[in-house]
């Protein structure tokens, strides 16, 4: 008896159009594709441009002018300092300076701003201040305001002044 495996033919695969049969070249032909011409659309169908927007009108805020971050260093404390135009605020550790207790703190603090002059009201201060004592990061960030002053009042030749009056205004803490 046979099974239905014996009846059925093998099929043998059909080689592919672009394969040669028997070592002989196929030659494909190019067909022509249609090329469409651009349909036209009517022009109630065109969309319009969108109108553009008007421009914003000047803000009241002061204009943004150069900021300058300094570093300065004294034994384990580290400061930077942000100075920009602003109102003549100064703040240390995100607090107003004025809100210190220590009065001689304060001072040294402020002490780069007194070789400034009147330029100082036209400026913001921020110092940031981590690590070390209380005088330790007072130091450092006086050091720090005295460098980012230098550098945004170039034309002033204050780091040559600071040099002048004490070395550690610009100069850090070695150590």
């Amino acid at each position: 008896m046979a099974t239905k495996k014996d009846t059925k033919k093998k099929a043998t695969p059909k080689p592919k159009k672009s394969e040669p049969v028997d070592g002989q070249a196929v030659v494909q032909e190019a067909k022509p594709e249609a090329v469409e011409a651009p349909k036209e659309e009517p022009k109630a169908a065109v969309q319009q441009a969108k109108p553009k927007k008007a421009p914003r009108k000047a803000s009241k805020k002061k204009e943004k002018g150069k900021v300058v971050i300094a570093r300065g260093k004294r034994k384990e404390a580290v400061a930077r300092a942000t100075v920009k135009p602003g109102s003549g605020a100064i703040r240390f550790n995100r607090r107003s300076l004025e809100s210190m207790d220590n009065i001689y703190v304060r001072e040294i603090i402020r002490e780069p701003l007194r070789y400034l002059g009147p330029e100082a009201n036209d400026i913001s201060i921020h110092v940031n201040v981590f690590g070390g004592g209380m005088m330790g990061q007072a130091q450092a960030a006086r050091t720090a305001i005295a460098k980012a002053l230098s550098e945004y009042f170039v034309d002033m030749k204050l780091k040559e002044k600071f040099n002048a009056i004490d070395r550690s205004l610009i100069v850090e803490d070695t150590r």
